[in-house]
């Protein structure tokens, strides 16, 4: 049986990309009964890594390390390891070198950011949706900062039906996690990931209101 050769996968972050639920496609992960759908991928187990993860009910992960760091925000139900219980919410990263054994009693659905920690960044970060800071801008959003570092900035972007969004200038990339945009791409529901060189430089609204990740600057400057 002949394996085809790897290809790496939108990695290229010069060009824009918009991954819909729709064209996405679930694979099993070799370690564990875990279900990966990959959106950027610089090798085949390593590297620098953009994807959903999906733990399948009381999935266990063996222990290991990452040489770059591992930024998490849980989607859905509860993802876990050696420093306790993270509902959907929350937001975790472990910097570069650190060690954990991840696992789901009931399972959990994840996004996850592997390997691209900007040098020198070494904040371990845990935040249940009960310890994020909400402020209101005077354009009407609604924000959670959840990481800061450089110009490398994190954030929870709330928006409310028929708002233009005021997303930073520079490259940057968002994920959908409730409601829909409405941009040059067309709808883009929950789950849509979209990588943008400008992140500001093309309109994008919300009809019905949305909630969104925002990751701005640096985060793509880096590949």
């Amino acid at each position: 049986m002949t394996t085809e050769p790897f290809v790496q996968l939108n990695m290229d972050r010069r060009l824009a990309v918009c991954v819909r639920p729709a064209d996405q496609s679930w694979q099993d992960a070799p370690q564990a009964p875990i279900k990966r759908w990959p959106l950027e991928r610089e090798a085949p187990e390593s590297g620098q890594v953009t994807s959903l993860v999906e733990y399948l009910p009381q999935a266990r992960f063996p222990q290991h390390q990452h040489p770059n760091g591992e930024e998490i925000y849980v989607l859905e139900g509860v993802f876990s390891d050696e420093t306790g219980d993270y509902p959907a919410g929350s937001y975790l990263r472990s910097p570069a070198g650190s060690r954990h054994s991840p696992f789901s009693e009931a399972g959990c659905l994840i996004f996850v950011k592997l390997n691209q920690f900007a040098d020198g960044d070494r904040a371990a970060v845990r935040l249940r949706p009960s310890e994020q800071s909400w402020s209101k801008r005077a354009d009407g959003a609604v924000i959670s900062l959840l990481h800061r570092f450089a110009d490398e900035e994190t954030v929870l972007y709330s928006c409310a039906a028929s708002q233009a969004l005021n997303l930073p200038a520079g490259p940057g990339e968002l994920l959908v996690l409730a409601g829909s945009l409405q941009s040059a791409e067309g709808d883009l529901p929950a789950l849509t990931w979209l990588r943008r060189p400008d992140l500001a430089g093309h309109g994008l609204a919300s009809r019905e209101g949305a909630v969104l990740l925002v990751k701005s600057a640096a985060a793509l400057d880096r590949g």
